[in-house]
């Protein structure tokens, strides 16, 4: 059996964090006491994971100063670069060189920090499928309140997760998935629905992990709170 290798999708511009992405991109801004990246690097090399392609646009210069070859964090990174915006489908198609050679490989959203165990995407990625989907509750933004047939207040509850599963941007696949992938474009709106409609593609919920997908200032703000005591012992 080959390597399990992962791609990040580290290329994107990071508008909805401006200003803090005009001089630095996206994966590279800090959250608590390390970048995103690495703590995507350092999450997925606890899954045995040690060969990680990074798929590269805006500022990748950066990325290419701060994380180098990847051996100051245990693991060996190897560059797709994009000389314009390709989609999250082009991005992973654009990368296929790297990642043809694996019976199966992992894919992440750059701007995400978890500890979903991927090791459940790869034993549920067998058979026919091409790729499977970690799936997580929708985490309400707001406090929610509960009142009684009266009116009264019985319950505050902050933040609690919702009936809802949403993508977590966390796949594994297949090298099939090449044939079905555009030269530019979002994996989700092109790919993603022929797969469904074939029975090729299947969801794993992942209930009781940490997931935040860092959009805002405020994601930044509470996940630096949260990060350290997450991710404790993680190196």
């Amino acid at each position: 059996m080959s390597t399990i290798k992962a791609l990040i999708l580290a290329g994107g511009y990071g508008k909805r964090l401006r200003p803090l992405t005009l001089e630095k991109p996206k994966p590279l801004i800090e959250v608590g006491p390390r970048s995103i990246l690495e703590w995507q690097i350092l999450w997925l090399k606890s899954y045995g994971i040690r060969d990680i392609v990074l798929a590269v646009g805006y500022l990748r210069s950066k990325i290419f100063e701060a994380i180098g070859d990847g051996s100051k964090l245990g693991v060996r990174v190897y560059y797709s670069v994009e000389d314009e915006p390709l989609g999250t489908g082009g991005a992973i198609k654009h990368a296929q060189m790297f990642l043809e050679d694996c019976d199966k490989f992992i894919v992440v959203n750059g701007d995400i920090i978890t500890n979903l165990p991927v090791n459940k995407l790869l034993e549920e990625l067998k058979g026919d499928l091409v790729g499977v989907i970690a799936l997580t509750p929708m985490r309400s933004p707001y406090g929610i309140v509960h009142v009684d047939s009266e009116g009264y207040i019985v319950e505050f509850r902050e933040k609690p997760s919702l009936e809802y599963l949403i993508n977590a941007g966390v796949y594994a696949f297949t090298p099939e998935i090449f044939k079905y992938l555009p030269e530019k474009g979002d994996i989700e709106t092109t790919t993603f629905p022929k797969l469904a409609k074939e029975r090729k593609l299947k969801a794993v919920i992942m209930k009781d992990i940490y997931w935040r997908s860092i959009d805002s200032i405020k994601d930044v703000e509470e996940a630096s709170r949260e990060v350290e005591y997450i991710f404790q012992g993680l190196q």
